[in-house]
């Protein structure tokens, strides 16, 4: 168990909440392994009815935690972060996030699996992954362009550039942009709303929304994973990693 990552259970919401702010939540194995955990315990505990997720610090996740991240590479779908991923979409129970800061790359992919998130109006949001010579992950190069349309999910996911939270309202990735400091209280208050209508008619309704996706979504994820797997060991993916911890800018003009 990471002490980076709390608990709490209110009435029937488990709330999850990335509390690594000296670190902008930056993510390692041991709190994906905890936070897989979480979702598993919740999923089967019956006076669970809701699942929040959340960052402390006025920060949902800056990604990944790459020192971590290069130690232990994810190599296979045992991997902390697979175990992850495929935890949260596969959630019976309603998911629901509250975004304060940056979500960068899982702190954005994770949002395409929930069934409401809110951010505060500070809130950024980027998938960096071809920038660090990589690939999409948790099923995002299928929901994106679901969700926001190919043009525009080709720009974020090719480009990774950083963006607004009303844009990620506009592409359908979050529910509102709430002020700043006042996303996890809306998001609180929408988990309560939750909780007081019938358990197994909520959970239904979710498996109907997401029937015509379920074998994409899961399929997706396997291809996506194995690109990643084969990316993690590329000669760009290595430019773009001793860029990062040199602080420099990385030269891809040598690959082709």
């Amino acid at each position: 168990m990471s002490d980076a990552i709390k608990f709490s259970r209110t009435g029937g919401i488990c709330h999850i909440e990335m509390a690594r702010p000296e670190k902008k939540n930056a993510l390692t194995a041991a709190m994906y392994q905890a936070m897989a955990d979480a979702l598993a315990e919740a999923e089967q505990n019956p006076d669970v009815r809701v699942i929040l997720i959340s960052g402390s610090g006025g920060v949902f996740t800056a990604g990944n935690d790459l020192a971590d991240f290069l130690a232990t590479p994810p190599m296979d779908g045992s991997a902390p972060v697979f175990r992850f991923i495929k935890g949260f979409a596969e959630l019976e129970k309603p998911f629901v996030a509250a975004v304060e800061g940056a979500a960068i790359g899982v702190g954005t992919t994770m949002l395409l699996h929930c069934d409401l998130a809110y951010a505060s109006v500070n809130a950024k949001f980027g998938l960096p992954f071809a920038s660090l010579g990589l690939t999409p992950e948790a099923a995002s190069s299928l929901l994106l362009p679901l969700r926001a349309g190919y043009a525009r999910a080709a720009e974020l996911l090719m480009l990774g550039e950083i963006f607004s939270a009303q844009t990620a309202m506009d592409l359908g990735i979050i529910n509102g942009v709430l002020a700043e400091g006042q996303a996890l209280d809306h998001a609180f208050e929408r988990c309560r709303k939750l909780c007081l209508q019938p358990a197994s008619s909520v959970r239904l309704t979710k498996a109907l929304l997401k029937r015509s996706q379920r074998a994409l979504i899961a399929e997706t994820m396997r291809e996506e994973a194995d690109v990643f797997r084969q990316r993690l060991v590329s000669p760009e993916a290595k430019e773009a990693f001793a860029a990062f911890f040199e602080k420099r800018k990385p030269d891809f003009s040598k690959f082709s």
